[in-house]
């Protein structure tokens, strides 16, 4: 026995470190006031990479349901995702040609932001949304969805009640999947024999590339290169037949999938060359991985200096979101409600709770144009855009927005 923690994949030990960003709260865990006075749990933020297959991921520290159980986040408050999602659906119905009652089945439908786009056009629609508060919202909106967490035992339950999907949606999900060859196992069961999935994930690529250390938190066990991901779903009878770059989540990619036992559609060059891409970055040789974890220690630093001198010199900084980033962010940084005095979002399920581990409270939008702050930290940096265009307004005062990732910019 080596003692190394063996690959999510082929369970080689995992020798080699990506990044470690010490010891944090899981990033969804926001506080309750009642909880501020009680020791939060912190868990080691250590991403490991495989030398065999260089699979990027975390050891798992948490169980799914402890998780997902009650979840805060909601896809529908981001009129951007929003509007994604919506072009997806466009895509998908041209590109596939899909006619009711054509089955339509999303692994991790969250608030049923997505599958609602089809209602209405007769498909056979239902999500699968293990949180049990995330899904009552999507049946209130109108989508059918099951509360229960995707695995191999349900794939085979749904198809031994026929209820195999044409298209199978599992869009930013396969990176919070801890048994990762069970997931995919299911994937082949619940697909029909000429059906299509499409999976959506961060960019490995865009992940180093960019310094979006970040995107690292326990909820998120596995990072994916479209090369990784094309073998380990070559392994279990699947061929990714197409990718795409999207600019969702600082760099996305989308991927399509077929059995491999099925000639159509055909493999498209934009597979070769993003293998091509990546091989020419360095990502199939382990060499490459070592160096990332010294990029990210010049963002905490740079930031840190940032806020220390608008202390002194008496301007206000607080944050604009809560997202899961930014609590890997300021846990990493360690910083707390002295440097950031609050944060704001616009979910009314974060409101009115604090940050884990660094107990900022996380305040109503309307908050800004109360404080009327100097800087608005911009935690949710994906969305800068959005952002600031619904925020524009603190340019009446001279307020300035920072971005703190790739590298710390004011605007």
């Amino acid at each position: 026995m080596t003692g190394q923690p063996p690959c999510r994949f082929c369970e080689r030990p995992l020798r080699h470190v990506f990044a470690d960003l010490g010891e944090t709260p899981l990033a969804n865990s926001y506080l309750e006031p009642a909880q501020l006075n009680q020791i939060e749990p912190r868990f080691p933020l250590l991403a490991h990479v495989c030398e065999g297959c260089y699979l990027v991921q975390l050891q798992q520290f948490e169980a799914p349901g402890d998780i997902f159980g009650d979840y805060a986040y909601f896809s529908s408050f981001s009129e951007s995702w929003l509007a994604h999602a919506r072009s997806y659906c466009q895509e998908m119905l041209r590109r596939l040609s899909l006619k009711a009652p054509a089955r339509i089945i999303e692994i991790a439908s969250n608030d049923g932001y997505l599958l609602k786009n089809f209602l209405g056009r007769g498909f056979d629609i239902l999500g699968i949304e293990p949180a049990v508060n995330v899904a009552i919202a999507a049946r209130q909106a109108g989508v059918t969805t099951m509360t229960r967490f995707f695995d191999l035992k349900l794939a085979r339950e749904m198809a031994s009640q026929n209820k195999q999907a044409d298209l199978l949606i599992a869009n930013n999900v396969i990176a919070h999947v801890p048994d990762l060859n069970d997931f995919i196992r299911g994937i082949n069961i619940l697909l029909k024999p000429g059906g299509v999935c499409t999976l959506e994930f961060p960019h490995l690529l865009n992940l180093m590339q960019e310094n979006q250390f970040d995107t690292i938190y326990h909820e998120h066990f596995s990072y994916f290169s479209f090369s990784t991901l094309f073998k380990i779903f070559t392994h279990h009878g699947l061929t990714l037949f197409d990718v795409e770059t999207l600019p969702t989540h600082g760099g996305s990619l989308r991927v399509y999938a077929r059995h491999t036992n099925v000639a159509q559609p055909a493999i498209t060059h934009r597979v070769t060359q993003m293998r091509q891409k990546e091989a020419k970055f360095g990502l199939n040789r382990i060499g490459t991985y070592a160096n990332f974890g010294k990029n990210i220690e010049k963002v905490r630093a740079d930031l840190l200096v940032f806020l220390a001198q608008a202390k002194q010199q008496g301007k206000t900084v607080v944050g604009y979101g809560a997202p899961a980033k930014g609590n890997t962010l300021l846990n990493y940084c360690r910083i707390s409600s002295d440097l950031i005095s609050y944060t704001v979002d616009r979910s009314p399920h974060k409101q009115g709770r604090f940050l884990p581990g660094t107990r900022i409270p996380v305040l109503n939008p309307k908050k800004i144009q109360q404080t009327r702050p100097d800087y608005l930290l911009i935690l949710p940096w994906n969305l800068k855009g959005e952002i600031m265009q619904q925020m524009k307004s603190i340019r009446s005062w001279g307020g300035k927005f920072v971005t703190p990732i790739p590298k710390l910019q004011i605007y």
